[in-house]
């Protein structure tokens, strides 16, 4: 079994800073699990406890059935892949590859065939006598995958492994790393700023910020059902519409009223304790329709908005709209092209509306 349990884990630096703060989060075995967050939010440093990089101030963790907080790095049975490659310069992709099995005594004939083996797994067999000095981005962080797999450990650590390359070479590596972790049935702990390798890489996505975690659960569930006003901003590109107002009860219909307009809400038993209220409304730009053109929204409500930028994106348009001070941000399908500085009537689907105490900024 190589299941990582992390158990009420603290760390707090020299200069005093907590850096994370009561973490709790399982990866059960052969699980890919992603800490996600922005910059700064303890993300990493979790990563370097789990491996014995950084001393725990309070807490447990367990690989398998044993708690390691003690254990050398090189005694964990983990392996970890950097974004900086961390290759040796000096060594050729298959000395680099066997590095760690001749610190270990493997044979040398052991040693030959894991480097063929795991260098055919990653399509990197050609490239074995070369230096990293001659290698493209993609080709060493495929190396310093090689490295990792050949110690055949219980679990794979990644620290923000494609953050180096560019756009198309990131979703390239993403589906081998996926593949990858299909073809290797191993447990992967992965650490990224980057919401859309979470969303399309995770079984299960842990979202951080400032060292507390705020939500742990399956990539949809997260994006459909955010506990908090962090999450729901963090997850999603163009970032979900956040707008302020009041719950308010007319002629017995439940509305949000946003002062500049006002749209009726679909549940409103759940927002009977809000009435006269202040919330905060959150809709996703895919969730706002073109009005001429809606046939997707399940419960539609239509107001009208200025367009002030259109940005064609090839697939879909992405709109920049206003009512009067209130700014919003949708996604079209790119049938008509927008009437820039012109009022256009827009659909927002309530029935993919979220809101949140504006207090607490929790989920009602």
């Amino acid at each position: 079994m190589a299941k990582v349990v992390v158990k009420d884990v603290d760390k707090i630096f020299e200069n005093s800073f907590h850096a994370v703060k009561n973490v709790n989060f399982e990866a059960e075995d052969k699980e890919f699990v992603i800490l996600v967050g922005p910059s700064g939010c303890g993300k990493t440093t979790t990563l370097r406890m789990i491996a014995g990089l950084e001393d725990i101030s309070k807490g447990n963790i367990y690989i398998g059935d044993k708690r390691v907080n003690d254990v050398l790095p090189k005694d964990r049975d983990i392996a970890m892949v950097f974004q900086n490659y961390a290759l040796y310069p000096h060594m050729t992709v298959y000395e680099n590859m066997a590095f760690a099995l001749k610190l270990r005594k493997f044979s040398k004939n052991d040693i030959d065939k894991i480097v063929k083996e795991s260098a055919a797994l990653l399509e990197i067999e050609e490239l074995l006598d070369r230096k990293p000095k001659q290698l493209s981005g993609g080709q060493r962080q495929r190396v310093a995958l090689g490295r990792a797999i050949v110690r055949k450990p219980k679990v794979f650590l990644f620290d923000e492994p494609l953050s180096n390359l560019d756009a198309k070479l990131r979703v390239q590596m993403r589906a081998e790393i996926i593949k990858l972790h299909k073809k290797l049935d191993t447990t992967i702990i992965y650490v990224t700023h980057d919401q859309v390798e979470a969303m399309t890489m995770a079984d299960k996505m842990v979202v951080m910020k400032d060292g507390v975690i705020h939500q742990i659960d399956s990539p949809l569930e997260i994006y459909n059902n955010p506990h908090n006003l962090f999450v729901a901003g963090f997850v999603g590109s163009p970032s979900i519409n956040q707008l302020k107002g009041k719950i308010v009860e007319e002629k017995g219909e439940t509305h949000f009223d946003a002062g500049n307009f006002k749209v009726e809400v679909l549940e409103p038993e759940k927002l009977k304790k809000y009435i006269n209220t202040n919330v905060i409304m959150g809709i996703r730009p895919e969730d706002i329709y073109d009005a001429e053109f809606d046939q997707m929204a399940e419960f539609p409500q239509q107001v009208e908005a200025l367009c002030e930028v259109v940005e064609p994106m090839g697939n879909e348009f992405i709109v920049f709209l206003k009512i009067e001070n209130i700014k919003i941000t949708a996604r079209f399908d790119p049938k008509v092209f927008p009437k820039i500085d012109e009022n256009i009537k827009i659909t927002f689907d309530m029935k993919k509306a979220h809101f949140f105490n504006i207090e607490t900024e929790k989920r009602i």
